[in-house]
């Protein structure tokens, strides 16, 4: 069992010293000088000492300690309490009307009073005191762990990671079916474009020859089966053993097992979401919101993040790698997935980002912090933002005038269609004549002008 005591300072003085104090407590002989116990009482068993202990570090009076102080120290009320949680000390000050004290040398006084209590209490020997710390340690982590609201999350981030490692190996599961009952019937596969049908289909007839004989009906549609019957008849596959298609089965059966089981995680995990993060399930998706708490550690932690940080979440390399290079950063993380970014076109997918990382962080705290467990703060933050996402959109629509606040209406279109009739005006009449002369009229040219000079040199005799 756990006691609870009180001590009596004999020596103020020596308590003034708060950095040597330590040296009052080196041994059991001189940490006598300075308390004396003044009072001893035991726990009747574990249960009251764990509801002890979580009271005070709840920073609560429990029903025990309420007693003894009413006992005690109402005879010496004139004394000052000294207590270790300013918070406890708060709470039996307004209950008690008690003076009590919280300092640096309450601080040190508390820890040498915890070195030497084996030698301030008399008739505990060592271990069954420290068999009690012990006991009652484990006690109190069981107790923060069953009932910590920080440790719920912890389902959601496991089932989270879980999913994300069934898509994967499930995937490679159906990739290796596929390529190996497709030697088979290669054509089987261009057919039947859905995985989950695929198996089925494979596991219910096994060898292709059966497929004449076999009805398919209740999972393929009737055209896709006259497809599957007749591609059958004519395959280019290669025969296999009996023994390749039992293993080609029992790897049909893991893929639908597989299938079904992450169908059913899928749904404990929507539930869970919605029982712990109701809000932001609202605003971004399951899927998104546990991602995000997966992300984060805990969804404590998520609601400790800024809006910026939310909205990068799941970006922090391209992110660094962007500042090192001095280049853009990275507009969005894991909200990239959210249903409204989707929705967005490209131009505004940074807006939304932003706008609904902010409207996200909102609703994290909320449903972190706040008492309310009603998920109408995200639906009114979700309208919001779907709201602007709208105006967004049409407002690329819309023509490019008015002023800021107000957008000019939309006028509508008229078309007006303009005929061109050919101007023949701008024809020549003229002979196109070209600007080179051919050597034969250069020559006539200069005889004409050879005659014209020898007239005028005669006439001028």
């Amino acid at each position: 069992c756990v006691v609870v005591f009180s001590l009596q300072v004999l020596n103020e003085k020596k308590l003034q010293e708060v950095d040597s104090l330590w040296k009052e407590f080196e041994t059991p002989e001189k940490a006598n000088k300075i308390v004396k116990l003044k009072h001893f009482e035991k726990f009747q068993d574990t249960t009251e000492a764990l509801a002890a202990s979580t009271a005070l570090v709840e920073g609560k009076l429990s029903k025990n300690l309420k007693k003894i102080l009413k006992k005690i120290v109402a005879k010496d009320a004139h004394e000052q309490l000294a207590v270790a949680d300013a918070k406890l000390g708060g709470v039996i000050k307004e209950k008690l009307n008690l003076s009590c004290i919280h300092s640096p040398m309450v601080t040190e006084l508390m820890r040498g009073i915890r070195s030497q209590i084996e030698g301030l209490i008399t008739g505990l020997p060592s271990r069954e005191m420290a068999a009690m710390c012990l006991g009652l340690a484990h006690s109190l982590s069981r107790y923060k762990l069953k009932f910590s609201p920080d440790k719920v999350d912890t389902m959601i981030i496991q089932a989270i990671s879980l999913l994300d490692d069934l898509d994967k190996e499930l995937n490679n599961y159906i990739m290796r079916c596929r390529e190996w009952y497709g030697w088979h019937f290669p054509e089987l596969g261009k057919i039947i474009t859905d995985n989950l049908m695929y198996c089925k289909c494979v596991r219910k007839v096994g060898d292709r020859s059966n497929f004449a004989s076999s009805d398919v009906s209740d999972i393929l549609p009737e055209e896709i089966e006259e497809d599957v019957k007749a591609a059958a008849e004519i395959s280019m596959g290669t025969e296999v053993s009996e023994e390749d298609i039992n293993n080609i089965i029992h790897l049909c059966d893991q893929v639908i097992e597989i299938s079904e089981y992450r169908t059913q995680l899928y749904d404990y995990l929507k539930n869970r979401m919605m029982a712990i993060a109701p809000n932001l399930t609202i605003m971004v998706g399951e899927l998104v919101g546990a991602r995000l708490i997966a992300h984060a550690g805990s969804l404590l932690n998520l609601a400790k993040h800024p809006a910026s940080t939310v909205q990068l979440l799941g970006a922090e390399k391209a992110l660094f790698r962007a500042l090192k290079t001095k280049r853009d950063t990275p507009k969005f993380g894991l909200i990239y997935h959210a249903s409204l970014v989707g929705q967005s076109n490209t131009k505004n997918k940074g807006k939304i980002s932003r706008m609904l990382a902010a409207k996200t962080a909102l609703t994290i705290r909320y449903d972190a912090l706040g008492e309310n467990t009603s998920a109408e703060m995200g639906a009114e933050n979700r309208l919001k933002v779907e709201t602007r996402l709208r105006l967004l959109e049409e407002r690329g629509i819309r023509r490019i005038s008015g002023t800021g606040k107000a957008l000019a209406k939309t006028d509508k279109y008229q078309n007006k269609s303009e005929v061109k009739v050919y101007d023949p005006s701008g024809d020549s009449t003229l002979p196109v004549v070209s600007k080179k002369r051919k050597i034969q009229e250069v020559d006539e040219q200069e005889a004409e002008v050879a005659v014209k000079a020898k007239k005028f040199k005669a006439e001028m005799k």
